[in-house]
């Protein structure tokens, strides 16, 4: 007798049917092209930011790294370079001109920041409603920050001239003495801390504008109707809402601030080859300007590269302090 075979029922073995019709060996197919297609647009990505990261590459990061190499060695007279070590830091400690030339720049960088609570009070008053000619006042405001650094150097310092400058004219018709503003060793400093704040203001009124006008209206009706005058609404709404403008604001003066180089070298006169002229020179001279003068005068390019190196840190350092203290008085959202 035959035994035929019977029909079974389907186990759990069997695949199920996949959703929406398709089969395993169709599902494995779609994942395996959509990995492919995947792949083909991440070489397309990495192949539209490679002109991009290759100029960030060769001009930014190479020079970065060459330049702390160079903090460790020795500059020959005649070019080439020998590893010595921390020598250039135990040096550049014991240096009392860089300690006197950071002392500068955090003064000017701390005097710079008090131009921002004028450039907020320049950005309520452009905000106003029926404030007119708001667009000539914010370019009148922000043509200093489009002048070349070199010209406004030379207009201030013939302001500042103690013989014929505009500015002792104007005092001495007060019956006020004037002085010499860049060469007295007791006001250079705030001589051109008045420079660099008339030089920022304007640029930072418009970040703070901005900042402004993208607070919604509903917040000041809100206050109002809840009795709040216009102080009241300033300190408890605009404040709060434009913390994070202020922030971008002080982080960007911060670190502009400790790199500023040509204005002050301008105003205090360029060094030469018979060496400083202005008295007030070394009370006035920055970071930057004492690399610039080791580098490139004293030929010592290594130790100004460790001059450059400790305020690459600076400016790191400060940055990370105000975003650790950004979170007691920055509100989001």
């Amino acid at each position: 007798m035959s035994v035929e075979t019977e029909a079974r029922p389907v186990t759990g073995d069997a695949p199920p049917p996949a959703r929406g019709g398709a089969t395993a060996p169709d599902q494995r197919a779609l994942r395996k092209r959509e990995r492919r297609f995947l792949y083909r647009d991440k070489w397309w990505g990495y192949a539209l930011i490679a002109p991009a990261g290759l100029g960030l590459a060769v001009f930014y990061l190479w020079p970065v790294l060459q330049t702390l190499y160079y903090s460790f060695t020795e500059w020959g007279p005649f070019g080439g370079t020998t590893w010595i070590g921390l020598e250039n830091y135990r040096t550049l400690v014991h240096d009392p001109e860089v300690w006197q030339s950071l002392l500068n720049s955090l003064v000017y960088t701390a005097l710079v920041l008090l131009g921002i609570p004028v450039s907020m009070v320049l950005a309520v008053l452009l905000n106003l409603k029926g404030m007119r000619c708001t667009g000539l006042y914010r370019t009148l405001y922000f043509l200093p920050v489009v002048t070349m650094p070199a010209a406004v150097a030379v207009v201030w310092r013939w302001l500042y001239n103690g013989d014929v400058g505009i500015l002792n004219q104007a005092l001495s018709a007060l019956g006020i003495d004037g002085t010499y503003w860049v060469s007295d060793p007791g006001v250079v400093r705030f001589a051109v801390a008045a420079v660099g704040v008339w030089m920022t203001v304007g640029y930072n009124m418009i970040l703070l504008l901005a900042g402004l006008q993208g607070i919604p209206q509903d917040y000041y009706e809100a206050a109002s109707l809840d009795g709040a005058g216009r102080v009241r609404q300033f300190f408890s709404v605009t404040m709060p809402l434009l913390s994070p403008t202020l922030f971008f604001t002080t982080v960007l003066s911060v670190i502009q601030s400790l790199q500023v180089f040509d204005l002050i070298y301008m105003i205090l006169g360029a060094n030469t080859s018979v060496g400083v002229t202005n008295p007030a020179y070394s009370e006035g001279q920055t970071i930057v300007m004492l690399f610039f003068q080791k580098s490139f005068f004293d030929n010592q390019r290594a130790y100004g590269a460790a001059i450059v190196c400790v305020l690459f840190v600076l400016i790191m350092a400060l940055t990370a302090l105000q975003f650790r203290l950004q979170k007691r008085w920055v509100h989001y959202g």
